[in-house]
């Protein structure tokens, strides 16, 4: 069974297409980067995906089950940590806890609560607001709060993009450790515009272009794990799939520029 079925997927707000005829398969505990420039519509076949949007046209199914609104087999980290400010790190986890596991002991949701933050470094931060974390601390509270939950698809939509590049480093090194040791078979649709960062941590790029239509290209990462950057950066096979989607993404927009006029600019 496919983890996630997408079927000629098409979506517009009003008149204005933003994805048309979209179909992808993935298989369980496949990591998925949807990679395009921005306006391509990477982020709203997320929110689809999310339930948080209903396509226009098509379906898409999650383990064999159609979409058709937010649910907890479906874990989300978004870009802005999408914390409540309110609760501490630690509630924040409970919370979810509380939805997707009903009926269990408090003492049982603040054990894995306390699991998950020690696993992403902030085993002395359950108690601390968002407020008076730092955003690489918050992103890891907010990845925490996703694998908690155990859920069998992840979605996350461009995480590490408002972060310094140190942080995203051992925040994308951090990801892939508990995607490969700890996620069981965890399926992740990750969206970047980051070709470096898809390369990194994908199996497989999906490419999307700024002119609506279905998906520009499918590539499979056939690059050996675990992966380190010095050794991808040398690799050949790095360097060529390098090339091929620098080249895809910059036809996309140049063609995507060609179509339209460029607009005045009037001092």
């Amino acid at each position: 069974m496919n983890a996630v079925s997408i079927e000629n997927v098409s979506f517009a707000y009003g008149r204005q297409a933003v994805l048309r005829n979209i179909s992808l398969n993935t298989r369980p505990g496949d990591f998925v980067c949807l990679l395009g420039p921005s306006g391509s519509g990477k982020s709203t076949l997320l929110r689809l995906l999310a339930g948080l949007e209903r396509p226009s046209q098509g379906r898409i199914f999650v383990g064999g089950k159609q979409v058709t609104g937010p649910g907890l087999d479906r874990g989300v980290v978004f870009q802005d940590y999408s914390l409540f400010p309110w609760m501490t790190a630690g509630e924040n986890i409970v919370f979810v806890l509380e939805q997707a596991l009903p009926g269990r002991r408090r003492a049982e949701y603040l054990d894995i609560a306390r699991k998950h933050l020690s696993q992403v470094g902030l085993q002395n931060s359950f108690d601390i607001l968002p407020a008076k974390l730092s955003g690489g601390m918050r992103q890891r509270a907010a990845i925490a709060r996703a694998f908690a939950i155990d859920a069998p698809v992840l979605l996350m939509d461009e995480p590490f993009g408002a972060l310094d590049a140190v942080t995203r480093a051992r925040l994308q090194d951090l990801l892939l450790h508990l995607w490969r040791e700890q996620s069981g078979g965890k399926t992740v649709f990750f969206v970047t515009h980051d070709i470096e960062e898809a390369m990194l941590l994908a199996n497989t790029i999906v490419v999307l272009g700024l002119t609506p239509g279905p998906v520009q290209g499918v590539f499979p990462v056939d690059i050996p794990r675990p992966r380190t950057r010095r050794e991808i950066y040398l690799s050949e096979r790095y360097q060529k799939l390098r090339n091929t989607l620098i080249s895809l993404l910059y036809e996309s927009v140049l063609f995507d520029a060609e179509e339209k006029p460029v607009p005045e600019f009037i001092s």
